[in-house]
């Protein structure tokens, strides 16, 4: 075996980038073990090998760098097994993570495969049961205008992902049934995220099983107005009366679609017989 190395050599055994070898060198995570004083090049011997198959081992199940260098201070076999311990419970976790991220994203394929099937089916008023569900809440502030409830909404993810709830990829807003009959059917009171279970220190909503109107809105937001007409133009002769205010779940929006017409929201309403 060669007793040295240039930095390319290196490079191409170890399948590892020349500026990550020379970036390694700056942060003295691992260094050539000599630099030619005439045209500064680097040369790594070869027992500097086994190093750095550690060194890319460890990146590989998810060390740190820093936690890297730390380490290779001095390894022994009792601070290997401390450490690999450890990074066994982090990688749990985010197996964990990465199984619930994976169960929404087909959540949102199914959700997305069935705007296809509302979009023919057309914007049409149903009663149907609304299922047990959970919502983590952001308050819209005033004046309520669309940007208002943007932020919320954005507020809302943000604090999701910074504590790791367990959301679904979507997102809706609650609009005061007095804002509808006012004509104000975008001024929304809260945005909201379905999350799938309550969870300590957030401010969830649940919705309790009940009876429901239902309808799609399909086009851009600032028309929903005329899937609010219907809706209440169906209670009005069904006989149903309103008992809760609205709730708009993005079934297709700007997270899915770039083109407006393609928005897709569903409408639910709390309803009862009206005797």
């Amino acid at each position: 075996m060669k007793s040295f190395f240039s930095i390319g050599e290196l490079s191409c055994y170890q399948n590892i980038s020349r500026q990550t070898l020379i970036f390694y060198d700056k942060i003295g995570l691992f260094s050539p073990a000599r630099v030619d004083p005439d045209n500064g090049y680097r040369y790594y011997s070869s027992a500097q090998l086994d190093t750095l198959d550690t060194i890319l081992l460890l990146k590989k199940i998810g060390f740190s760098l820093k936690e890297i260098r730390s380490f290779m201070k001095d390894y022994t076999t009792d601070r290997s097994i401390a450490a690999l311990g450890r990074q066994l419970q982090v990688l749990a976790g985010r197996i964990e993570e990465l199984k619930m991220i994976q169960n929404r994203v087909e959540h949102r394929c199914t959700q997305l495969e069935q705007s296809v099937a509302i979009r023919e089916r057309g914007a049409e008023v149903a009663v149907e049961p609304i299922p047990r569900q959970f919502l983590l809440l952001q308050k819209v502030e005033p004046p309520h205008t669309l940007e208002e409830v943007s932020l919320a909404t954005k507020l809302c993810f943000a604090r999701a992902f910074r504590e790791r709830l367990p959301i679904f990829f979507q997102s809706g807003a609650i609009v005061p049934l007095k804002n509808i009959i006012g004509g104000r059917c975008t001024a929304a009171s809260h945005a909201f995220l379905p999350i799938e279970k309550k969870c300590p220190g957030q401010e969830i909503l649940e919705l309790a099983p009940g009876k429901g109107v239902c309808a799609y809105h399909i086009g851009d937001y600032l028309s929903i107005g005329q899937a609010y007409e219907r809706i209440l133009a169906y209670c009005d002769r069904e006989g149903l009366q309103i008992i809760s205010d609205s709730y708009e779940f993005a079934v297709n929006d700007y997270l899915s679609t770039g083109l407006e017409d393609e928005y897709i929201t569903k409408i639910i309403f709390y309803v009862q017989d009206d005797k």
